[in-house]
């Protein structure tokens, strides 16, 4: 039987596959924690010739002696925050193929210990210096971890439930900024915030380390048997009992090296180069409007923690949309995900012609439905990037898509301050983002009800192109042929 065909038998999303995502999901609140952490503990206080009086505000700039103007040094928050998606960036490349290459499970509980490790430097840096390089390193823990942990929620269960999985994972990560928002407000030393914010990792660390290797993983590498033994098992503690499972031998995955190609393959291969082009500029659009509007949350006049609650909340409307359309056939992924991010540029575009504050179609209400907007774009993005790339390279072509991501990721901190050149600036750069994220993310494939290619063979076969048909692009089409024609001259 092939792999699709296994997890029928053992279970799509059994009772024990429903325990493991529940952890992986859960650890979304400690890296959404560890992902806005800059917001409070680098909040910079109202300040005119003195500091406002009555503000309780305790952050790294409040701290140090030598921020004598608060808003003199503000650039410091940002590029520690710029420091973090860095680092995010830094984890994608490294720990991306190498997960591909040495397995899920070894890199995933790496990253993971390390970013713990490195979460408690941050609360006791004794410097601004310190404090910085702690953020970098945390997020190069954070980037890899967090791309693993994803792709182990779509490999442990059947395709049929991949955007269930993607789409509960990214709910939770909008859940946790909600929950970083409440412990921010009873726990207001910038010390204390960190290490409370730090402690959930440790104990998730732990229940991590039961999980198994990816079925999936396993059978792309070649490493049959051990694949089927851990399929039984999930029969077994699915309580369907010890069913046989005999999976299919093929060229591809009884040879090792066939079955692991670089990353250069995203590059070469005719099929793949064109979406990851496409998919790589959709994720940066996708992590520049989000963080940018999540991150200018700080900077709302009003009470803090309220807007980054409300910046949090404003996301979870987003999934149960994602899952309604992206399940129809006539919207599916490719029309959803541009739709969303069209509509998410139209509303930062329409906060430029009405009043900031005080009526309810404000700018601060619009770029809440505009961040509800890129949230279900994000979401899309993910699910339908695992299924545009097969098992073999998948964590490889994340890896290089969430790459790009973080360059959004690096730029969104700054954003907000743009505000200083023009009041609609930052809103200017994020509607054209969106809108043209929306225009490229047209040119990919559906992949709605379309099986998952588990090898590169697989992928350009002659039969998986006629299935994907008639959604497949003529751009990759046009270049398949290209390609096969070169090769047979």
């Amino acid at each position: 039987m092939d792999l699709e065909e296994a997890y029928q038998v053992v279970g799509e999303f059994g009772r024990h596959q429903k325990r493991m995502i529940t952890i992986l999901v859960l650890l979304q609140i400690y890296m959404a924690c560890q992902s806005m952490l800059i917001i409070l503990v680098g909040a910079v206080p109202e300040y005119h010739i003195e500091p406002v009086t009555g503000q309780d505000v305790n952050s790294i700039v409040t701290e140090d002696s030598r921020y004598i103007h608060p808003y003199l040094n503000a650039y410091k928050v940002n590029l520690a925050g710029s420091l973090f998606f860095a680092g995010v960036l830094i984890g994608n490349v490294l720990f991306g193929p190498l997960s591909d290459k040495i397995g899920r499970k070894p890199v995933f509980l790496t990253g993971l210990f390390f970013e713990v490790l490195f979460g408690y430097g941050t609360a006791l840096a004794p410097s601004y210096e310190i404090f910085a390089v702690s953020r970098l390193l945390v997020g190069m823990m954070n980037g890899g971890m967090a791309l693993v942990c994803f792709v182990l929620t779509q490999e442990y269960v059947g395709k049929s439930y991949w955007a269930m999985t993607g789409s509960l994972t990214n709910m939770t990560f909008a859940v946790g900024i909600t929950l970083f928002a409440a412990l921010g407000y009873y726990v207001r030393p910038w010390r204390n915030l960190a290490t409370a914010a730090n402690c959930p990792g440790l104990l998730l660390f732990l229940l991590c380390v039961t999980l198994p290797e990816s079925p999936r993983w396993l059978y792309s590498r070649g490493h049959t048997e051990k694949a089927e033994d851990i399929l039984q098992d999930f029969a077994v503690r699915n309580g369907k009992g010890r069913i046989p499972v005999k999976l299919r031998r093929t060229v591809s995955t009884s040879t090792p090296d066939a079955a692991s190609p670089g990353v250069f393959q995203l590059v070469t291969h005719p099929i793949l180069r064109w979406r990851t082009v496409v998919l790589m500029y959709v994720w940066y659009a996708c992590s520049l409007v989000y963080y940018g509007l999540t991150l200018s949350a700080g900077e709302d006049k009003g009470n803090r923690y309220l807007s980054v609650a409300m910046y949090g909340l404003v996301e979870l409307p987003a999934y149960p949309l994602c899952m309604y359309f992206i399940n129809k056939q006539w919207a599916g992924r490719r029309k959803s995900m541009s739709n969303f991010l069209a509509f998410a540029g139209i509303s930062c575009l329409l906060t430029m012609f009405v009043p900031e504050s005080g009526s309810l179609l404000s700018a601060t209400s619009l770029a809440l439905v505009g961040k509800l907007m890129v949230s279900a774009a994000f979401n899309i993005v993910y699910v339908y990037t695992s299924e545009l790339y097969p098992t073999v390279i998948r964590n490889a072509g994340l890896g290089v898509c969430s790459m790009s991501c973080r360059v959004g990721g690096i730029l969104a901190p700054f954003v907000p301050s743009m505000k200083s050149l023009h009041t609609s600036m930052p809103f200017m750069v994020f509607c054209l983002s969106g809108i043209s994220a929306a225009c490229l993310g047209l040119l990919l494939p559906e992949t709605l009800n379309k099986p998952a290619a588990e090898t590169l063979d697989e992928l350009s076969s002659p039969t998986y192109q006629r299935i994907l048909k008639p959604q497949v692009h003529l751009l990759e089409e046009k270049h398949l042929i290209d390609h096969n024609g070169t090769d047979s001259d």
